[in-house]
């Protein structure tokens, strides 16, 4: 496999020329910071820990900053890309800057959010810039997607990152945290500066490191049905467990059984509690309760859990 050239990766003027070129204008709705720093994505791809056998995705690979540094180290890189006009033109990007690795490079043209395959390898690693605005429900969607992923490094808004890494007890843990926890260890992996994008947010970012689990939350209870429990205990934050679960119990005293039967207080709150401890209350719903609520969660947030927005 060739060497990409030293002037491979995008600098500031490359990427405004990209733009000018295409016409693209980044917009705020769809989260568009595309970064113009070749020593940041470097950087990005060495926290990540690719190796030369890795299959990476990536998401939201916009005029391809990133996606050039990976497939200097990757094997196979898999972009997916929603915007019609930089699917389009990513493919012919890395084959002008790397025309000897462009053969080790594939675009998905879809939502990240309806990505349900990938061609090529099955993916070993995750390595993305998010988008703020759905960079939680996202990341759950590749993670619950593809079991292959091995590791994960995602850059998301600080804020996003610091509920993504939250331990129990920590007042930004909520359902992103316990849900990112489901799959995977969690940890924050470093901080990046404003003044790496085009154009510049008016937030911080960070970057998150997820390893999946060597082996999956031990539990008799169903993803969709943990994943229930936890949305009820943050969807009323402030109350105690009794409380925020009467409604996912079919009542409060259907509620404390539940709880007292996972080995947990009544008086507890969410914020307070492992995915583990999330996982045992499900276990503990009864059948008339289960009854009351026969729907799956899946992988979002409750409407007032503070969204990942810019």
């Amino acid at each position: 496999m060739s060497s990409p050239t030293p002037d491979a990766l995008l600098g500031p003027a490359d990427v405004r020329e990209l733009a000018a070129a295409l016409g693209v204008r980044p917009t705020k709705q769809r989260g568009q910071n595309f970064v113009i720093d070749a020593n940041t994505v470097r950087r990005i791809v060495r926290t990540a820990e690719v190796r030369p056998d890795d299959v990476v995705v990536e998401v939201g690979p916009g005029l391809g900053s990133l996606t050039l540094a990976l497939l200097e180290v990757a094997e196979r890189v898999t972009a997916v890309e929603i915007d019609d006009v930089l699917a389009a033109a990513l493919p012919s990007t890395v084959a002008a800057r790397m025309p000897g690795r462009a053969d080790r490079f594939a675009l998905v043209h879809s939502d990240a959010m309806r990505v349900a395959e990938l061609p090529g390898p099955a993916p070993t690693a995750l390595v993305a810039n998010l988008p703020y605005n759905v960079a939680v429900p996202v990341l759950l969607h590749m993670l619950d997607t593809f079991p292959s992923i091995e590791r994960t490094l995602v850059m998301v808004q600080s804020e996003v990152a610091d509920r993504l890494a939250a331990a129990p007890g920590s007042r930004v843990y909520g359902v992103p945290s316990v849900k990112a926890n489901w799959y995977a260890d969690v940890k924050r992996a470093g901080a990046i500066g404003r003044t790496v994008f085009w154009p510049a947010p008016n937030v911080d970012s960070g970057l998150v490191s997820l390893v999946r689990r060597a082996e999956p939350v031990r539990t008799s209870a169903s993803k969709a049905e943990v994943f229930a429990v936890v949305d009820a205990a943050f969807a009323q934050r402030r109350k105690t467990l009794r409380a925020a679960l009467a409604g996912w119990a079919g009542s409060a005293a259907a509620a404390e059984a539940a709880l007292v039967a996972a080995g947990v207080s009544p008086q507890a709150r969410g914020e307070a509690l492992t995915v583990e401890e999330f996982a045992r209350i499900a276990e503990h719903r009864t059948a008339g309760s289960r009854a009351t609520e026969n729907r799956a969660s899946g992988n979002g947030t409750p409407d007032n859990e503070e969204q990942d927005q810019q």
